[in-house]
């Protein structure tokens, strides 16, 4: 009689890997990048280049003569994380300074955890949220929509979250009548100042994001929890009190889309389950608008998803599905 032999795992095979999500992640980020580069031109493409170069050097070095591995800048995680941190920074920012954030990124938020899949932290943020803390001068000012020639010498301007903040210290509904309509919030149309690279044109990081969802790189749990969240919050409050901004505003500003769409969905820092998470996306939401309306920086979207990194494992064990044939124990 023959012997059944059963191989070693996995058994099921699928066309998923590192590769295929990652370059999938920067394909949905084309139409954020295009829209960066005609509107701020030659300093965005500055950014970006420079931070993509300075991430793939930094993790081959590392990862060489560090680590004594087999570097893997290949699949395509350091350019995500170089797109995703200069998508976090004005373009008008000194070149040292990316390189010091290209640095901080893979070095400290993704290397010395153990590379790809061990980083608690999304490594792009950290970068961005060291360079904030390093270089605030720096990091928050805000070069106007388009200045396609320029780069250092950049005019500078207030951006949409700056005018809320104001609203609010002051107690003047008023201040939030300069703020560009929806629809010009939505297209990046922003006569003052924009913001980050990444988070000037809400339409393209929505594109970016159906694009990724018909791909399945990511679900729809945590981008629309986020999303949800805030704007059921920021209109209770601004049905309460008019010094709040509409909800519609405060989610086409700053970066929310960005953060929502592709920083909180990182594979590695964020829950397994679609119930997990929803509870990690929906206290993200409710850090940022806390953060956004009653902390001292106009922005909260980073600070919020790197605090719910690090529940994210909390969050997994308590969301943990039960195991096949599992009996549950008697109390």
């Amino acid at each position: 009689m023959s012997k059944f032999i059963v191989s070693l795992s996995p058994h099921a095979h699928g066309t998923d890997s590192v590769e295929r999500n990652m370059y999938g992640v920067i394909i949905a980020l084309v139409p954020a990048l295009l829209v960066s580069f005609l509107y701020f031109g030659v300093g965005s493409a500055i950014i970006c280049a420079v931070s993509v170069a300075a991430c793939i050097f930094f993790e081959w070095a590392i990862t060489k003569y560090l680590l004594h591995k087999q570097p893997t800048v290949t699949d395509g995680s350091a350019i995500l994380t170089g797109l995703l941190l200069g998508f976090n920074l004005p373009s008008n920012l000194p070149i040292w300074i990316v390189i010091i954030g290209a640095l901080v990124a893979i070095g400290i938020g993704k290397m010395s955890f153990g590379g790809l899949g061990c980083n608690p932290f999304n490594p792009a943020l950290v970068g961005r949220c060291f360079l904030l803390v390093s270089f605030p001068a720096q990091m928050t000012t805000w070069p106007l929509v388009g200045q396609l020639t320029s780069y250092a010498d950049a005019t500078t301007g207030a951006t949409p979250l700056s005018l809320m903040k104001t609203a609010i210290k002051t107690g003047d509904a008023s201040v939030l009548d300069e703020l560009p309509s929806s629809l010009n919030l939505l297209l990046g149309n922003v006569p003052d100042g924009a913001g980050t690279i990444g988070e000037v044109c809400a339409l393209a990081l929505i594109i970016g994001l159906l694009y990724m969802l018909w791909k399945r790189i990511i679900t729809w749990h945590i981008p629309v929890s986020i999303i949800a969240t805030v704007f059921v919050c920021c209109g209770l409050l601004h049905l309460a009190n008019p010094i709040y901004a509409n909800p519609l505003a405060e989610i086409l500003s700053g970066g929310l889309m960005l953060g929502a769409i592709f920083m909180a969905t990182d594979y590695v820092t964020s829950p397994m389950t679609a119930k997990g998470q929803i509870i990690y996306g929906v206290c993200i939401g409710l850090l940022t608008v806390v953060i956004r309306n009653w902390g001292s920086y106009p922005e909260g979207m980073s600070f919020a998803i790197l605090i719910m990194n690090a529940f994210t494992p909390l969050i997994n064990t308590y969301v943990k599905p039960k195991r096949f044939g599992e009996v549950p124990e008697k109390k």
